[in-house]
């Protein structure tokens, strides 16, 4: 069936960026099309189903903070959807459980002298005092955290989140990253100092699947399977071409992946943009989820502080959500972040299940393979832009080279790191000014 048509506003990408845009376009009466590669919308938010249930492919959960996608929500008449929970966060470290959900939490984390646990503490509320972020630009996550809390509190705490997280570029991330990481979590908590995190219903899709609904109840349209080869522009218009046909239109807006883009525009654009557009790095993500007939432990998010174990984290999802939603089940997730030639990439679900279960069960000795009643892996090739320094100088701007030929991606969000809510603000923002240019 050809695609072939004309509108006045194409979007690349089906993730929450460009759904985003598309509502706040379709809601002015915009003719508007959103063009997604995959058979199915949401991105990274992408799901399958257990026990007649969605399930999120990469395990995702929002801070009580998040008010964009928290107000989008609200608008789509959605918040019985909406839970949100207290939450038990731990760390591993030196073949050991410890709690650290509570400020009496880390008074008790043992790996550290009592002096460093303090250090610890006020190394968070520091960080949460940060008014100007761009002050941090030219240090390094790992200069900005000894200078705060130690080398001690850096080297048992926060140098093996930071290895786990980005691996072989682990050394060369901003502070800036790491600051937002810090303020959000902090501003997540209930009276008590507990953690309290959301959840939506129905997995994220589900959202995202209201979101596109809307849309199209408002006069989108949304096609998926539709895989963008190249955008170019013809006159005073552009020309988005796909397999499948050509969509002709006045504006453009690429969601997608920056790298992505820049084949996209490599025939016209100049090559400096070009350049640009490829100058930022990206991590992929694998992603092993165990359906297990009997849960792991008590903790929702375990950080694994350990330099051998090759999971950044251990997220045992139905001590968020409850397994009888999953039909029994209790649902773990064990998340790598690496380079996309790393040969764990390439691996197929039983090859890594194999790689994964030993580390598995030095952490957990009563762990027995026949526990495992499923394993699914799923992989995102441009899951994490790598924040470097100065990362305020390599993001492209949101206007392209030509009128007409605009940026909205995952690697411009900033000093904010990607994230549902993010990606709902700035695809609201483009899209409100977007429709007010276009009347």
């Amino acid at each position: 069936m050809s695609l072939a048509h004309t509108t006045r506003v194409a979007i690349v990408g089906g993730g929450f960026t460009g759904l985003s845009v598309a509502y706040e376009l379709a809601k002015q009466g915009i003719a508007v099309t959103v063009l997604e590669a995959e058979q199915e919308i949401g991105g990274l938010a992408a799901a399958f189903e257990v026990g007649g249930e969605k399930l999120d492919r990469f395990y995702h959960h929002w801070f009580t903070n998040d008010v964009e996608v928290m107000r989008l929500i609200d608008e789509l008449g959605l918040n019985h959807k909406v839970a949100i929970n207290p939450t038990n966060t731990g760390v591993y470290y030196a073949n050991h459980f410890f709690k650290l959900s509570t400020p009496w939490d880390l008074l008790n984390f043992t790996p550290l002298a009592f002096t460093d646990r303090i250090r610890l503490g006020l190394l968070a509320l520091r960080a949460r005092r940060v008014d100007d972020w761009m002050a941090l630009e030219h240090k390094t996550a790992a200069e900005w955290l000894k200078e705060l809390g130690g080398e001690r509190v850096y080297r048992v705490v926060w140098e093996p989140l930071l290895k786990g997280k980005f691996g072989p570029v682990a050394d060369e991330i901003s502070a800036v990253w790491f600051w937002n990481k810090l303020k959000l979590r902090g501003g997540s908590r209930g009276k008590g100092g507990e953690e309290r995190l959301a959840y939506f219903k129905g997995g994220f899709v589900a959202l995202a699947e209201a979101l596109a609904a809307r849309v199209r109840e408002l006069g989108g349209r949304i096609e998926t399977g539709a895989a963008v080869t190249a955008i170019r522009p013809d006159g005073a218009l552009w020309r988005v071409d796909t397999a499948n046909g050509t969509v002709t239109a006045d504006q453009v807006i690429a969601t997608t992946a920056l790298p992505l883009v820049a084949g996209m525009v490599r025939d016209w654009a100049p090559a400096d943009y070009v350049a640009r557009l490829e100058r930022i790095h990206y991590l992929a993500n694998v992603c092993l989820v165990l359906e297990l007939d009997r849960s792991l432990s008590d903790t929702y998010w375990l950080n694994v502080n350990d330099p051998s174990f090759p999971f950044v984290g251990v997220i045992e999802h139905t001590n968020f959500e409850k397994p009888e939603t999953y039909g029994g089940r209790h649902i773990v997730y064990l998340s790598k972040y690496l380079p996309h030639t790393d040969a764990l990439y390439r691996m197929d679900a039983d090859a890594v299940l194999d790689f994964a279960l030993p580390y598995l069960q030095q952490m957990f000795p009563k762990l027995e393979r026949g526990w495992i009643q499923r394993h699914h892996v799923w992989k995102a090739r441009w899951s994490q832009p790598v924040v470097e320094k100065r990362y305020s100088s390599l993001i492209p701007p949101v206007a392209g080279p030509l009128p007409g030929f605009h940026l909205c991606s995952m690697a411009q969000i900033y000093p904010e790191d990607r994230g549902t809510n993010y990606a709902v603000r700035e695809g609201r923002k483009l899209g409100r000014e977007l429709a007010e240019r276009l009347g």
